[in-house]
C-alpha cells in the first residue's frame, strides 16, 4: 500500500552560543491513515511527533466535526536523558474552529489539589480531551525511573475573547502533586495559520522530572438547546490542512517543524 503524501517544511535552530553541529529533519510517511509523523534531530536531541485527524473527508465551504489525536516523545541519539522541555507551541490551520456554545466551563479553582478522578468528577461536562504523559524522574545519585499520569483537558473560561483549555495531571509519587496548565487558544493572522496554543510544562519533582512522552485525543460533541455542536471543526477548502510545532527546552535548544496534510472534499 502506498504512502499518503504531504509536504514538509522545517526550521531547526539552536538558541545558544555554541555552533549547532548537526541538524536535520526527517518526515516519515504513514500508510492507510490520515496520520503524520515528524522526526526532528538537532545535535543530540530528538523530537518525534505524530498525530491524525478524522474524518479526512470534509465539506469545502463549511466546518464539520473532527477529532484530533496527537502525541510525541523526546529523547537523545546517545540514549542519555534529554534536556527538560519547557514550552510547546502549536499553530493550527485557519480553516477550522473551536466551538464552545453551551459547553460547561471549568476553572483552575475547581481543579486545585485534585486527583484525576476528583478533577473529572468536579467538571465532567467540561472535558474536551484526554491522554497520558510520562516523565523520567532523575534524582541525584539514584537510578532514574519513569512515572506516568493521565492528562485531562477541560474547557476553560474565555480570556479577552479567546477560548482556553486547562490541562490537568496528577502524580501520586514521589510527592503527591497536582499539575494545572491553563492554555489560551489565541486567534492569529499568520498566513495559513489562524490559531495558536502555547503550553508551558510545569516543574516536575522539584526540577528532577524530565518530560519524555505524551499523547492526547481532543474532541467533544454535545447538544445544547436542540442544536448539535462539536468542540473541534474543520473544512477542506484548499485540499489540505497545515500545522506547525515549536519545541523549546530549558537549556536553550529550539526545534520547529511544520507539515501539510491532504484532506478530501466530501460530496
Amino acid at each position: 500500500m502506498s504512502a499518503r503524501r504531504f509536504t514538509p517544511l522545517a526550521l531547526i535552530r539552536r538558541r545558544r552560543r555554541a555552533t549547532l553541529a548537526a541538524a536535520f529533519l526527517l518526515v516519515l510517511l504513514l500508510t492507510a491513515t490520515s496520520a503524520f509523523a515528524l522526526r526532528i534531530v538537532a545535535g543530540p536531541v530528538v523530537v518525534n511527533a505524530e498525530g491524525s485527524f478524522s474524518p479526512r473527508a470534509l465539506p469545502k465551504h463549511e466546518n464539520a466535526p473532527i477529532i484530533l489525536r496527537g502525541g510525541g516523545s523526546v529523547s537523545t541519539l546517545s540514549g542519555a536523558l534529554p534536556p527538560i522541555l519547557h514550552t510547546i507551541t502549536i499553530d493550527f490551520d485557519r480553516h477550522g474552529s473551536v466551538q464552545t456554545t453551551g459547553l460547561e466551563v471549568c476553572t483552575s479553582a475547581k481543579l486545585e489539589a485534585t486527583t484525576t478522578a476528583a478533577a473529572r468528577h468536579n467538571c465532567p461536562g467540561a472535558i474536551v480531551g484526554e491522554g497520558e504523559g510520562t516523565a523520567t524522574i532523575a534524582f541525584p545519585e539514584s537510578q532514574p525511573f519513569n512515572l506516568s499520569s493521565p492528562i485531562t483537558i477541560f474547557n476553560g473560561p474565555r480570556i479577552h475573547g479567546d477560548d482556553t483549555v486547562i490541562a490537568h495531571a496528577y502524580l501520586a509519587s514521589p510527592v503527591a502533586t497536582t499539575f494545572i496548565v491553563p492554555i489560551v487558544i489565541e486567534r492569529i493572522h499568520d498566513g495559513v495559520y489562524g490559531y495558536r496554543t502555547k503550553g508551558t510544562i510545569p516543574t516536575i519533582a522539584g526540577g528532577s522530572g524530565i518530560p519524555i512522552s505524551g499523547h492526547l485525543r481532543i474532541g467533544r460533541q454535545w447538544t445544547y438547546r436542540g442544536h448539535h455542536y462539536s468542540y473541534v471543526n474543520a473544512r477542506c477548502e484548499t485540499g489540505h490542512l497545515q500545522a506547525k510545532g515549536e519545541f523549546e527546552f530549558k537549556d536553550g535548544t529550539f526545534l520547529a517543524g511544520s507539515f501539510v496534510k491532504a484532506c478530501k472534499v466530501r460530496g
